[in-house]
């Protein structure tokens, strides 16, 4: 998942968006969007937990040089913050992402991650006194109907399997919330890109030792299209956690807040296509579902 940036530019709507700038909008939603998919790919091998793992594990090592070059430059009153926040907002989501998806389709996935600007808003006025308005409620609300038409409609078999693993996703996006909360509350000022690698160098060996305990190894030894598997799962750690931190941060400073957040609308799209390619069936209330939530957020990003 992206690493929200510490400090953000005055909002100045009049000023002109250079092409760059959307260019890089594009490429971020592309990046995100396709990261669902990527998951898919690996567990045509792997286990859930064991891609979570080697997510983990792999994204650690691509970042391992930032994270041992700034590891002694962080205040020490910082560094139990960074853990907690690798913890609930990188290590617990690439388990329950990779679980969700063995049931739900990954364009699915992808529309309920967009959940995570309304958890991040919930989290920040419940713990950190932010101003919550009553537009921004009712954003909030219409976010949760359109949750429930998404994992709750169908027949009794498929709305019990979206419900279930539905469900996961949903957690997962409250724990983005609250680390995107920490990151900006409890870290504030601090280098994004310094403080992402830290927080993967926390979890990263946590990861890397429960791989010893599956069956991940004697899988890339033995197992055809499991090397196949384990890139996808590599560009999946690379690219979400590193590069589309990298280019959230330069886009952020380019523009507005309110431009980067952009994103929040394109990516679920990106994540729909490549599952409709993929042949994964989306029935016209998953539509419906995501219209809702992403009205939803667009009110709560919106809002004033």
């Amino acid at each position: 998942m992206k690493t929200a940036p510490q400090t953000q530019p005055v909002e100045n709507p009049a000023s002109g968006t250079p092409a760059v700038a959307w260019f890089i909008l594009i490429l971020l939603s592309l990046i995100w969007g396709t990261s669902f998919i990527l998951i898919k790919k690996g567990l045509e091998v792997f286990t859930a937990d064991e891609l979570g793992a080697l997510r983990i594990t792999l994204a650690c090592l691509f970042l391992l040089p930032f994270a041992l070059k700034n590891l002694t430059k962080i205040k020490q009153r910082y560094l139990i913050w960074i853990a907690f926040s690798g913890f609930i907002g990188n290590l617990i989501p690439a388990f329950l992402f990779a679980y969700a998806e063995t049931e739900l389709a990954s364009g699915l996935a992808g529309v309920l991650n967009s959940l995570t600007a309304l958890f991040t808003l919930i989290i920040g006025a419940i713990f950190f006194q932010q101003r919550i308005t009553g537009l921004r409620i009712a954003g909030i609300i219409i976010g949760i109907v359109g949750t429930a038409v998404l994992i709750f409609s169908g027949g009794s078999q498929e709305t019990s399997s979206n419900a279930l693993y539905g469900i996961l996703v949903v957690i997962a996006t409250v724990m983005y919330g609250g680390s995107l909360n920490i990151i900006k509350h409890k870290l504030a000022g601090l280098n994004a890109l310094a403080m992402a690698s830290l927080a993967l160098f926390s979890v990263g060996p946590l990861a890397f030792g429960y791989l010893f305990t599956t069956e991940a190894f004697t899988k890339l030894a033995h197992t055809p299209g499991s090397w196949e598997a384990l890139g996808y799962i590599a560009l999946l750690a690379a690219a979400s956690t590193a590069i589309g931190l990298v280019l959230y941060n330069k886009l952020i400073h380019m523009t507005t807040t309110l431009f980067a957040s952009s994103s929040t609308y394109l990516m679920p799209i990106v994540a729909l296509l490549w599952g409709v390619l993929d042949g994964e069936v989306i029935h016209l209330y998953h539509y419906v579902g995501m219209v809702i939530i992403l009205i939803g957020v667009f009110i709560v990003n919106r809002a004033k």
